[in-house]
């Protein structure tokens, strides 16, 4: 059975395993998570649940969402995230999902978005060399060089290593192991690190043999 959950990244610590090791491991409050819609193949075309993380005001949810809360019998939530699952049967609208799900030594794969660090060089996005500072040449160390168009094309091609926005992208990080399940904090410890800042969010299900899907 497919285990997911929403949370949000607080932060590292560390805890010591076998034989005193220390294990860095960063602090995730996963759920408590609602579900709040049942996606089915006669109706979308496929199975899938839709579950809520974080109670919000009635107020601060629009009519179209409020109204599905509504019809759902659930509090407003911040966050809805869309999991794919196998047996439709075995969820129902209303169900608690909580961290209790996962055990340690589970293997996941975590969903998050990375650190936004604005408009960069291609020093710091593409770990670019500088250019030497002879012969004159002061003034544009930092900058990438020439790009290879001469008349024919006479344009820069796609894709082309340029400076521009670096990070704030979603990424994966797949196969990562819980460390520990604090049940009373609704915490997970995940074994090593998990891209982007503190508080942001993250989105947890079991590993997928072969990658993520």
């Amino acid at each position: 059975m497919k285990q997911f959950i929403i949370g949000r990244k607080l932060g590292m610590t560390q805890i010591f395993g076998e034989k005193g090791i220390v294990v860095p491991v960063t602090v995730v409050q996963a759920g408590p998570c609602v579900v709040v819609q049942l996606k089915t193949k006669e109706k979308e075309g496929y199975d899938a649940i839709v579950i809520g993380f974080e109670d919000i005001k009635k107020n601060r949810a629009n009519k179209p969402m409020a109204g599905a809360f509504k019809k759902a019998n659930v509090t407003p939530k911040r966050v809805l995230r869309e999991f794919h699952v196998e047996d439709i049967n075995a969820f129902k609208v209303g169900d608690t999902i909580t961290c209790e799900t996962f055990n340690v030594g589970d293997m996941i794969d975590v969903t998050s978005r990375t650190k936004g660090r604005g408009f960069t060089g291609t020093i710091k996005r593409w770990n670019f060399h500088r250019q030497k500072e002879t012969h004159g040449n002061s003034r544009s160390v930092r900058v990438p060089g020439s790009l290879g168009a001469n008349s024919d094309p006479s344009r820069v091609f796609k894709n082309k290593k340029m400076p521009g926005q670096y990070g704030n992208e979603q990424v994966t990080i797949l196969n990562l192991t819980i460390a520990g399940v604090d049940k009373d904090k609704n915490c997970l410890l995940v074994k090593g690190g998990i891209p982007g800042p503190e508080g942001v969010l993250v989105s947890v299900r079991n590993a997928v043999k072969g990658g993520a899907k």
